[in-house]
């Protein structure tokens, strides 16, 4: 990292200089982060583009812990409105209006997923020129996140899933349209494209813990592997994982995630149905994260070593915490003529109005 600044244009005198870190495209969203723990980045100031391959982010002081490539001195620096209701209010919407505009939205690499309810369109939906009388508000909605999130160049409208390979769907809103990006959570870099494979913000947390969960030699079986969403911080972590995954666009990138993470010689990746893989020698651990696993339980009993632990997930409704998932996990093992005892269970986020994406984790005897 460059200490002093590079001197651009005179600072104003009266505020002193107005500092800007620059660093990678790419690298912007896990740098801001860095920089918001050291508590030197500046929330009051518009990330700037520099060039088509760099950012300049602002910040109060010269970082000291975050690597960055330079440190400069802007001139005439944009300020930052704080919110997304600061954004549409300046673009002159209603409080009705803004009342209807999504409340939360998710930044994965340079691209910015948002859910547009039938409510949530932003202006009245029958205005508009497009055929859906949406687009212009969206369009608007999409400018204005731009605008917000200065590290990002695209807007997409999550418009969900589908399919036995649980295939997005998505549209462009806003932006440069570009769906295939580079997200990066705790030192983990996962490669993707929204347009073709899921990527769940709110399992952030449960990602991290999978990478905290492993000792380094242990054996683990990821069924479900995706893109590798826990395979990834497992293999970091010095797990071996045998991770299987029939979609071919994730497997695609699972291959590619683990020679971008220098995991590969940790990761054996198999593209196929995981009830179709032998594990041998069995496994340490077994990771279940999809939300039907427990038609799986038979499987991955059979491939967990006496003593193991299997990290179950499941869809459970308000009613039927914790008994379904629990139980489901006790009767598939006194079927394998098994015992389990229940090390954790969590709740991950919400799935659905009353319903909840939960995780049991339990050892196997």
């Amino acid at each position: 990292m460059e200490s002093n600044p590079t001197r651009e244009m005179d600072g104003d005198s009266d505020t002193g200089p107005h500092l800007a870190a620059v660093v990678r495209k790419p690298d912007s969203e896990t740098t801001i982060a860095a920089l918001q723990e050291e508590g030197v980045y500046d929330e009051t100031r518009k990330v700037r583009e520099r060039d088509d391959r760099l950012v300049e982010l602002p910040v109060t002081d010269p970082p000291s812990e975050t690597d960055v490539l330079d440190v400069v001195e802007q001139v005439e620096p944009e300020r930052r409105l704080p919110d997304l209701e600061a954004h549409l209010r300046e673009m002159g919407w209603t409080d009705d209006e803004i009342a209807r505009a999504p409340s939360s939205w998710a930044v994965v690499g340079s691209v910015l997923l948002v859910t547009f309810g039938d409510e949530e369109g932003g202006a009245d939906d029958s205005s508009g020129d497009d055929e859906d009388g949406r687009g212009i508000e969206r369009e608007e909605v999409g400018e204005a996140l731009l605008a917000l999130h200065g590290e990002a160049d695209t807007v997409l409208a999550n418009e969900g899933v589908s399919g036995d390979h649980r295939e997005p769907s998505v549209s462009v809103v806003a932006g440069a349209g570009d769906t295939e990006t580079v997200h990066t959570e705790h030192g983990t870099r996962y490669a993707l494209d929204l347009a073709e494979v899921m990527f769940s913000p709110g399992n952030k947390a449960e990602r991290a813990r999978m990478g905290e969960a492993v000792e380094p030699g242990e054996r683990v079986f990821d069924m479900f592997a995706g893109i590798g969403y826990f395979t990834l911080p497992m293999a970091r972590a010095g797990a071996n994982v045998t991770a299987v995954e029939r979609n071919p666009a994730a497997f695609r990138y699972l291959i590619e995630n683990a020679m971008l993470n220098d995991v590969s010689e940790r990761v054996s990746a198999f593209r196929a149905d995981c009830r179709d893989v032998d594990v041998d020698p069995r496994a340490d651990r077994v990771v279940m994260g999809y939300y039907d696993a427990h038609d799986y339980l038979d499987s991955a009993l059979a491939a967990l070593a006496p003593g193991g632990v299997v990290h179950m997930h499941e869809a459970t409704p308000d009613d039927l915490l914790w008994d379904r998932p629990v139980s489901r996990l006790r009767d598939a093992a006194a079927d394998a003529g098994r015992e389990i005892e229940v090390l954790d269970r969590r709740t991950v986020k919400s799935h659905s109005e009353g319903v909840w994406h939960v995780v049991v984790d339990a050892r196997v005897e």
